[in-house]
């Protein structure tokens, strides 16, 4: 059994360890918190207090992004491997000061989820079958800041490459029904904002990001992926690509979802399909789990499986200190009217 301990109990914690519920090698020792509090976990005053008494195998920081430096600088220190999450920073600064005193440690990996939730996973998995040949453009309308610059570096495959961004933004009345609380109740149209920028990767890789506020819980705003390559696309949950010459096919990725209409097995994911090749097969059939709790399962064990020496890097601080160096670019772009270049680590 692989043992994590959680740095705050809010919101986003709180899903690490219900995840860390259904898991059957992965459990949650205890959770660091300000001020003690009642916990369904043993509760910790002090970073210390926590590596001493619950002896945990890797720590989870979910803590504001500006406290988020000086944990992971801690536990770093004490040789304790951490699973951040998104971002490792709240700004450049940060991002490079955080790389220059921990970088070289290798203990640090991001809680970058998105490319592990089963419907990107699949499609993620058909782009590297090589229908659509290379792939050359991705545009992503659904979530924020870095977590949509992770979707658009992982299907071009962009790794460590610059980016040189130019963005905009427009304001316009939207209704917005639903928050993180729930519905809202709300009617009547509020100003929105809207912004949009390209990505340029070099060597004919390109992204286009775009994203309103609060897209990714407005029912009323459709989340949008295309990623064209050079025999084809695939936009959504569909591939247009050509099987041969003078042939031109339209193929559905397919998820099987039990529990509709007559289907008794209760609700759950099973595979996601592209004719009879199965793209993604859920890792963790009966939990019930929604596509997020699939993708933080997933990442958990992969980490606990890097912790045990067991499984390759789930995603390093590199990649996540990338992400969020171009989404900060994006806003600089934005706010200044500016092209500004974006350079790794």
């Amino acid at each position: 059994m692989t043992s994590f301990a959680l740095v705050g109990f809010g919101w986003r914690a709180a899903t690490f360890w219900r995840v860390a519920q259904g898991l059957s090698d992965v459990t949650c020792a205890g959770a660091v918190v300000r001020s003690p509090r009642a916990l369904p976990v043993p509760a910790f005053t002090s970073l210390d207090e926590c590596l001493q008494q619950a002896r945990p195998d890797f720590l989870v920081t979910a803590v504001p992004r500006a406290a988020n430096p000086d944990v992971i600088r801690a536990a770093v220190a004490k040789g304790v491997p951490v699973l951040a999450e998104t971002p490792p920073a709240p700004d450049l600064d940060g991002l490079h000061a955080l790389w220059r005193e921990v970088g070289a440690e290798g203990l640090v990996q991001v809680a970058e989820q998105y490319l592990l939730m089963p419907s990107h996973a699949a499609r993620l998995a058909a782009v590297r079958t090589g229908i659509i040949g290379t792939p050359t453009q991705v545009q992503v309308s659904s979530t924020h800041q870095y977590h949509a610059v992770s979707i658009i570096r992982g299907f071009l495959g962009a790794g460590d490459a610059t980016a040189t961004v130019r963005a905009t933004r427009t304001v316009a009345p939207l209704v917005d029904p639903q928050n993180r609380q729930g519905w809202t109740g709300d009617t009547e149209p509020k100003p929105a904002t809207t912004t949009i920028a390209t990505l340029d990767f070099g060597e004919g890789r390109s992204g286009v990001y775009d994203f309103t506020t609060n897209q990714s819980r407005n029912l009323l705003l459709f989340r949008r992926l295309l990623v064209r390559g050079t025999h084809g696309e695939l936009r959504d949950d569909e591939i247009l690509h050509m099987p041969e010459a003078q042939t031109i096919t339209r193929t559905a990725l397919v998820r099987r979802q039990t529990g509709h209409d007559l289907d008794l097995d209760g609700f759950d994911t099973q595979t996601i399909t592209l004719g009879d090749d199965v793209l993604y097969r859920n890792p963790f059939p009966g939990r019930r789990w929604n596509d997020d709790e699939i993708a933080t399962a997933t990442l958990l064990t992969a980490m606990a499986n890097w912790v045990r020496g067991d499984g390759p890097e789930p995603y390093p601080l590199a990649e996540g200190i990338r992400d969020h160096l171009i989404a900060l670019a994006v806003e600089e772009s934005a706010d200044s009217d500016k092209t500004i270049v974006a350079r790794g680590m």
